[in-house]
């Protein structure tokens, strides 16, 4: 096993990137009234010119009042916010990466700000609030098309409102948008995924990150074996998924009892498609402490479980998050194999766009 397997390039539809590694979704809430200014640009510049194959952004919201819970969230509409994205994405082509926006609506999440109208939940909206978060959803589609984004990713994971929708913890509705099984509580991400479709033709590649756990519950399981996944994870290729994103705290982890494949591994099985496998790569803790101790670190961890797996085929793509949020040449570093130069992990990066 070499861990230059992973430098291999990848291809999907309109989607080329000259290595396996993504770079995963990181709320990092710098963008000041969700507009993000010239200190966001040179964050992902960095990490484009340290060779990361692919950038997935920070979550950035559709149109719609209660869509963030951070003030300085950014937002993915509005002339000032696509015109700062604008600048990003062209400064990222520039160093010869690729990078694709994470669409996202956070619903029912109340934290320490007020956003300017009430929460939205899969209880509280109604059904002509459903049609226009759809419709918002297909806008920010289309817009990131309009721009060059390379792709985009649907956050469909974490306790957010669309997993709140699949969640029958928080989904509680008797009409067509809720329901027993997780096909039925399906029905909303479905909708979601084929208006933003619509918006931007067959070629251009939708990547929907998903998540059986939940920021409300851990231990929260959406589909507790492989029929359930296929009730779930099927609707949603016939919809217009490319790939899926399974989120899980540690790669390493098997999804169900008599198989050692982890979510992304039973992802690609279930569905046919590519799949990016995420959680803890390269580092010796998961992310559990991260927000309560500001003392919190993680040392650097061998990769040779992740190119096992790789190899035998478990998923496509690999997404690194707190290793390349600490340093922007983390992928360089790992293809020239100069492992002792790799970096530890401090909480307290999280309060700087290094």
């Amino acid at each position: 096993m070499s861990i230059q397997t992973l430098f291999s390039p990848f291809q999907y539809k309109n989607l080329v990137l000259k290595n396996r590694f993504v770079m995963a979704p990181m709320t990092r809430a710098f963008s000041t009234d969700g507009i993000p200014g010239d200190v966001v640009t040179g964050y992902y510049e960095r990490r484009a010119a340290g060779d990361v194959g692919l950038i997935l952004t920070e979550g950035t919201v559709i149109e719609r009042p209660a869509s963030k819970n951070l003030k300085d969230i950014p937002n993915f509409y509005g002339d000032q916010a696509l015109n700062g994205w604008k600048n990003i994405l062209n400064a990222v082509h520039a160093k010869g990466g690729k990078i694709a926006p994470q669409i996202w609506h956070v619903g029912y999440t109340p934290m320490q700000w007020t956003p300017p109208a009430a929460f939205e939940s899969p209880d509280t909206m109604t059904l002509a609030d459903i049609e226009n978060t759809i419709q918002a959803y297909a806008d920010a589609a289309r817009s990131a098309k309009e721009l060059g984004f390379d792709a985009f990713e649907i956050h469909a994971a974490h306790g957010y409102l669309i997993d709140q929708f699949f969640w029958e913890g928080m989904n509680h509705r008797s009409d067509e948008f809720g329901g027993k099984t997780i096909k039925e509580r399906s029905r909303f991400a479905v909708e979601v995924v084929k208006a933003m479709r619509k918006a931007v033709g067959p070629d251009f590649v939708i990547i929907i990150r998903l998540s059986q756990w939940k920021q409300q519950d851990y231990t929260a399981r959406l589909a507790p074996t492989p029929k359930v996944m296929e009730d779930w994870i099927l609707p949603l290729v016939d919809a217009g998924i490319d790939i899926f994103h399974g989120s899980q705290r540690r790669y390493w982890e098997p999804e169900f009892e008599g198989s050692d494949l982890n979510f992304a591994g039973w992802l690609k099985k279930v569905s046919g498609q590519p799949t990016i496998t995420v959680g803890s790569v390269g580092l010796d803790k998961d992310f559990g402490e991260v927000f309560t101790n500001s003392e919190f670190k993680s040392s650097p961890a061998s990769l040779d479980e992740l190119v096992r797996r790789y190899e035998r085929g478990d998923f496509d793509l690999v997404a690194v998050g707190r290793a390349i949020l600490q340093d922007p040449n983390w992928v360089k570093k790992v293809q020239a194999e100069q492992f002792e130069d790799l970096s530890i992990f401090e909480a307290k990066s999280l309060a700087t766009l290094s």
